[in-house]
């Protein structure tokens, strides 16, 4: 569960939501989307390769009483996106379109690779329908915060809040183990995400406008904004599969 560096761009104001669309915005939000099923592919992959693969998955993740985790490598993987964002938001000032490039992959890669616990835990048939139900629903979301012309700020601020809620929460029940509060937090997380898909994707939308055709921060700008959806996509697909997902 993460919401990284969403920080990036500056609020603007609600008219400028309504704007009529023109072949530079489908241009960027192409890039974007682009952007973002690639790193799914990619995720996909190494999550195959460390579920699959004897020696890489003996190192990240434990079996114990049928229950799956991470060893201590696989922990250091799964929060290493988190110090990654953290490194380039703060150490790294005016990056160009190659440094957030190279975050961007940076990261898929690191939550690809952590993403092997979850093939180890649930099914190929239950994976397989619920990353289905995941891009329906996203497509869904996207097009919604793309055409609306209600403002999503001040929704947006609130679900981020709710981000670090669930966030907060999470890490009291490693503690707990409540299945309860597992529950709760799964149903949350469904909706949040759902939520910042649509704001995400409307705040890309009106970011274009305010760059101005400056070409070197829409690179930067469709990288962080395919990391953005990407993270949408990826809480939501697991939150969603903790709900309905068939444990092997």
């Amino acid at each position: 569960m993460s919401d990284f560096n969403r920080g990036y761009a500056r609020q603007i104001p609600a008219e400028r939501a309504d704007m009529s669309v023109d072949a530079g915005l489908r241009t960027f939000m192409l890039g974007v989307y682009n952007k973002m099923a690639l790193g799914l592919v990619l995720s996909a992959g190494l999550a195959f390769l460390t579920s699959s693969f004897p020696p890489v998955r003996d190192m990240l993740f434990t079996v114990a009483n049928g229950r799956v985790g991470y060893s201590i490598l696989g922990m250091v993987v799964a929060f290493a996106p988190l110090a990654v964002l953290l490194f380039s938001g703060f150490a790294i000032k005016n990056q160009s379109p190659k440094t957030a490039s190279l975050t961007y992959w940076t990261v898929v890669s690191l939550i690809g690779a952590s993403l092997g616990v979850v093939a180890l835990r649930y099914t190929g048939t239950s994976i397989a329908s619920t990353f289905l139900i995941t891009a329906t629903a996203f497509g869904g979301l996207s097009l919604f915060g793309y055409t609306t012309k209600k403002n999503l700020t001040g929704m947006g601020s609130f679900l981020i809040m709710g981000v670090w809620g669930l966030l907060i929460a999470g890490l009291v029940n490693i503690f707990l183990q409540s299945s309860m509060m597992q529950l709760m937090i799964s149903a949350l997380g469904v909706l949040i995400f759902a939520g910042l898909t649509a704001y995400d994707t409307q705040r890309l939308k009106m970011q274009y406008y305010d760059l101005g055709g400056d070409q070197a921060a829409m690179g930067v700008a469709t990288s962080y904004g395919a990391l953005s959806l990407y993270l949408d996509f990826i809480n939501m697909f697991q939150f969603l599969l903790a709900l309905f997902g068939d444990r092997r």
